[in-house]
């Protein structure tokens, strides 16, 4: 990962323009090509991002100072230094993702056990599948022979959906898996969460985590 602070200026061109004047700003360039301009507030979120596959540039020359970030819709994100006040490099790794509560991870095991009650004729592939981000909880096939990625978490909500989205972006750039849809599993999960989730064509199960224990119905809701 490089951090790079500076005073700069951003625009956005794409589907529509965006503009951010002049400031000091932290710069995330990660790993896997993303980029993201962050202010000193917000909490985690970036002022504006380009998601990954894309492409860095920095100029030379008469465009020295300036960044162009491209994406493969051919989207530009435009940085333009005036003074850089902080340029670091840092190897993180492979991230072990996050530490599964006793309840979630029970959740995983007994729900793998049981792949069928997310449909019949699924089948799983393996439980923690390991991408250079982190562990899809479950992979698996559905009736068609189509890959499953399955987020689990006890309760859903965006974080987890995001956290998907991001698994689901790198998992369809293998061949051999590709296409690649998604399951966002949990014993509760927000309506926020729900509706980002039907926004990119991700499926919602509700878990009961007694009926996955095997004491009552063993089907999950699929919305």
């Amino acid at each position: 990962m490089r951090l790079v602070i500076a005073r700069c200026s951003v625009d956005y061109a794409g589907r529509l323009t965006a503009h951010l004047p002049s400031a000091p700003r932290l710069i995330l360039v990660k790993a896997d090509g993303s980029v993201s301009i962050h202010a000193d507030d917000r909490a985690y979120k970036p002022l504006n991002w380009m998601s990954p596959p894309c492409t860095l540039k920095e100029g030379s020359g008469d465009d020295d100072g300036v960044w162009t970030v491209v994406n493969k819709a051919g989207e530009k994100l435009i940085i333009t230094m005036e003074e850089i006040l902080h340029d670091s490099s840092h190897e993180l790794g492979v991230d072990p993702g996050l530490i599964k509560d006793g309840v979630e991870a029970h959740l995983q095991e007994l729900l793998a056990d049981r792949i069928e009650t997310l449909g019949e004729g699924y089948s799983l592939i393996r439980r923690e599948y390991m991408t250079a981000i982190g562990p899809v909880d479950i992979l698996c096939r559905d009736a068609d022979g189509g890959t499953v990625a399955v987020e689990i978490k006890r309760r859903g909500e965006i974080d987890g959906v995001e956290q998907l989205t991001r698994y689901l972006e790198l998992l369809n750039r293998d061949p051999h898996l590709a296409p690649v849809k998604g399951v966002f599993a949990a014993q509760e999960i927000k309506p926020q969460a729900r509706v980002l989730a039907t926004d990119r064509g991700i499926d919602c199960a509700v878990l009961d985590y007694d009926a996955l224990r095997g004491i009552e119905d063993d089907k999950l809701r699929l919305f």
